[in-house]
């Protein structure tokens, strides 16, 4: 009895070590657990959560100039808001992969490279999260460096470049010589509305383990028509997707007409890069670092060169790519995204100093005051800072 009774002896057994550690366990598990119910809470509300997240994206771009280092806040909350949205973009793509009815459609070619290059490669994975960090947040980085002086910006400022460079020449190497696409990581997939949003819903409620009583509901609450339902085959108990409209059967064949992209592999989507289209691709990564060396070496906000210097090699850049091979569909819109890119070079430099930056005073006089505002607001982002135009 004395023994049983022994306190010490008590506590130095392993159940007693076990039961002293079960509450540092328990809070030591507290954040994967919350995460996990977060996670959840994602998936169960896609669409009002892209709704958010379009609202924080749209306050910030009314909050510049309505109060002291408004710009600092705006941003922060904008960086914060684009950080966020790569963590439920890749919550919802592992969710939505799931349900049979979304992962039958054929995805876009952006979405099918890029996914393709994040599942087969963990060094492409990691790079392009570090490149798309580096971009939502450039922005903020420069705000925060210019506080501390010029010399400081421009060396934060050149030193984001160099990172960007160097992340994406690394992508072309991993990709096998294959043109960089914008963005580098798959993007979300919207959610179809109207008609297939009652049944993604109940996918979506499938999925994580709930009932769903109103699976053969409309919309309006209404029992759907016959050819609405998918039948269920007796003997097999496959189901056969719903028939189209019977007004409505021309879009319906044409929206599941296969074209050359969607069986083509998804690393064929793009072509590797030989010769002088490498070299322009290489040069088209570096032009943005030597457009920042050349400024910050400058010292006339008004001078030309740097400008110059800048345009010409992405100018160049478009020249050199080799055309004597067949542009993939994927190819085509890259390119087509990298030629309104360009169009903000008549917001950089002296081509804002000299020439838009009396456009936009005349724009902004034309408008309503609430409109005019915030271009006034912007102007002084677009004045100050260099990746307030930065691609």
């Amino acid at each position: 009895m004395a023994a049983s009774a022994d306190p010490l002896r008590s506590a130095s057994r392993p159940g007693a070590q076990s039961s002293r550690q079960n509450p540092i366990q328990q809070v030591l598990s507290l954040p994967p657990r919350w995460l996990h119910m977060y996670s959840d809470f994602i998936t169960k509300n896609a669409h009002q959560v892209s709704q958010i997240e379009s609202a924080l994206r749209s306050l910030t771009y009314v909050i510049p100039g309505r109060f002291r280092d408004a710009e600092i806040a705006s941003e922060t909350v904008h960086s914060g808001v684009q950080l966020l949205s790569l963590y439920h973009d890749a919550v919802l793509l592992r969710a939505l992969s799931s349900i049979p009815g979304l992962a039958a459609r054929v995805p876009s070619p952006h979405t099918r490279y890029t996914r393709f290059w994040t599942g087969k490669s963990r060094l492409y994975r990691r790079i392009a999260l570090l490149l798309q960090i580096v971009q939502y947040t450039e922005l903020l980085w420069e705000m925060a460096a210019k506080r501390r002086g010029e010399k400081v910006r421009w060396r934060v400022v050149i030193l984001l470049e160099a990172i960007k460079a160097v992340c994406r020449v690394l992508l072309l190497r991993v990709t096998s010589s294959r043109p960089l696409v914008t963005p580098v990581l798959p993007e979300r997939e919207p959610i179809p509305e109207q008609e297939d949003a009652q049944s993604n819903e109940d996918a979506l409620k499938e999925l994580m383990g709930e009932e769903s009583d109103e699976s053969l509901l409309g919309l309006n609450g209404n029992a759907k028509a016959a050819h609405e339902k998918d039948w269920s085959m007796p003997r097999t108990g496959s189901n056969l997707p719903s028939l189209p409209n019977a007004g409505d059967i021309s879009s319906y064949l044409l929206g599941r007409v296969l074209k050359a992209d969607d069986i083509k592999p998804a690393a064929k989507l793009l072509n590797s890069l030989q010769g002088s289209a490498q070299a322009a691709e290489i040069l088209h990564i570096l032009a943005p670092l030597i457009y920042a060396v050349a400024l910050a070496r400058s010292k006339n906000k008004k001078s030309w060169t740097p400008w110059l210097v800048g345009l010409s090699l992405e100018y160049a850049a478009r020249q050199m790519r080799d055309r004597s091979f067949r542009a993939t569909g994927l190819e085509r819109e890259e390119w087509g995204k990298r030629a309104w890119a360009m169009g903000w070079w008549v917001m950089r430099g002296p081509a804002y100093e000299n020439v838009m930056k009396g456009v936009v005073g005349g724009f902004k006089r034309r408008m309503p005051s609430f409109v005019g505002s915030i271009l006034e607001d912007y102007e002084y982002l677009w004045e100050n800072y260099y990746f307030s135009t930065s691609g």
